[in-house]
């Protein structure tokens, strides 16, 4: 608890209350602690048991995860996490970029409002849980807290499920906040912008940009859509409007899905197969992707794409594959969750 005082005239047994605060909290998927078969089993176990995520019924689907599926996944998992793991801070790049994009964030309300907002983040699996972060808040004072799933495009596997968990924290409280929660921002200008100056940055000669440029998004199955999830069309818009900002009249700008799990059939194309595809069947040599439903870069982007779908380019004759970075915490995007977080809070500050 930051500070706290008993009420102007109660009672000497009154309890001390915290100083009234605005708390922002971001959040993203989750990260293992480790990545050792422990840390990976109870990783995977939180996050493929969650209904939003594997909507089997849970008396046909635990007995599979909790036996097969664990039993072998976590040495295949830890494996890819060791390969892009921050051993300086013992941590998922994840982690240490939600950490940097929050960082960044609570300075530029500090500056403003001093202890008077509170900025946090969370991850829906793993550690710091949203419960416990929750927690600390109210402990701190927020009586109103701005709840940002970082997820540019809504999914109910992604964006529903992060508003599931606060919801719940909220729940446990005695005392509960105001709260609101942002809505997903994947047609917003200033996000457009900011993922057409990336890829700008990383082709800053007009004679050198690529044949194809490839939006890669994490995969659903395709049942969701069809059952009412918004998630392809507002990829496909993202896409389009990317398309639009950048102008790129000799480019090909093209929409997939990665990440696939299971036997039944995801949205497509996916990214695996057209990135092979294009290189043998169309003859492209030089290709760029990037990963516009990431807000950092993390498992899917820097080990499945940035190894697994650069393996399957290149073994069909691909030459030059570019993968652009996530927009991560670098300025612009902050300046952008920075815009959003302020139109926001109307009211609050």
């Amino acid at each position: 608890m930051l500070d706290a005082t008993r009420p102007t005239h109660a009672p000497a047994e009154h309890p001390a209350l915290p100083t009234s605060r605005v708390g922002i909290l971001v959040a993203n998927l989750g990260t293992p602690d480790g990545t050792d078969y422990r840390s990976m089993r109870r990783y995977l176990s939180e996050f493929l048991s969650d209904r939003r995520v594997v909507d089997t019924n849970p008396l046909i689907w635990q007995p599979i995860l909790q036996g097969i599926i664990l039993s072998t996944r976590p040495q295949k998992s830890g494996a890819a996490y060791r390969s892009i793991w921050n051993e300086e801070m013992n941590e998922s790049p994840l982690r240490t970029i939600t950490r940097a994009q929050t960082e960044a964030l609570r300075q530029r309300f500090a500056a403003q409002h001093g202890d008077a907002v509170q900025v946090e983040f969370c991850m829906r699996y793993g550690n710091p849980s949203t419960a416990s972060v929750v927690r600390k808040m109210v402990e701190n004072g927020c009586r109103k807290i701005l709840f940002f799933p970082l997820y540019p495009q809504y999914a109910g596997a992604t964006s529903a499920t992060a508003n599931d968990a606060f919801f719940k924290a909220l729940g446990r409280e005695k005392w509960q906040p105001t709260a609101r929660v942002v809505d997903p921002y994947f047609d917003r200008p200033d996000y457009i912008q900011a993922l057409a100056n990336s890829v700008r940055r990383a082709h800053p000669d007009p004679e050198n940009r690529p044949e194809v440029l490839v939006c890669s998004y994490h995969g659903l199955p395709k049942r969701y859509l069809l059952e009412g999830d918004p998630y392809h069309c507002q990829c496909q818009k993202t896409t389009r409007l990317l398309r639009e900002a950048l102008g790129w009249e000799n480019t090909r700008v093209v929409t997939t899905f990665q990440s696939v799990f299971g036997r039944e059939e995801w949205l497509k194309p996916y990214t695996v197969e057209e990135v092979a595809r294009l290189a043998k069947d169309e003859g492209v040599r030089k290709l760029s992707i990037c990963a516009p439903a990431f807000s950092a870069d993390c498992i899917e982007t820097l080990e499945e794409i940035n190894e697994e779908i650069r393996e399957s380019f290149e073994h069909a004759g691909g030459e030059t594959f570019t993968y652009i970075p996530c927009l991560n915490d670098h300025a612009e995007h902050v300046d952008m969750l920075e815009r959003v977080i302020r139109e926001n809070l109307s009211g609050w500050l």
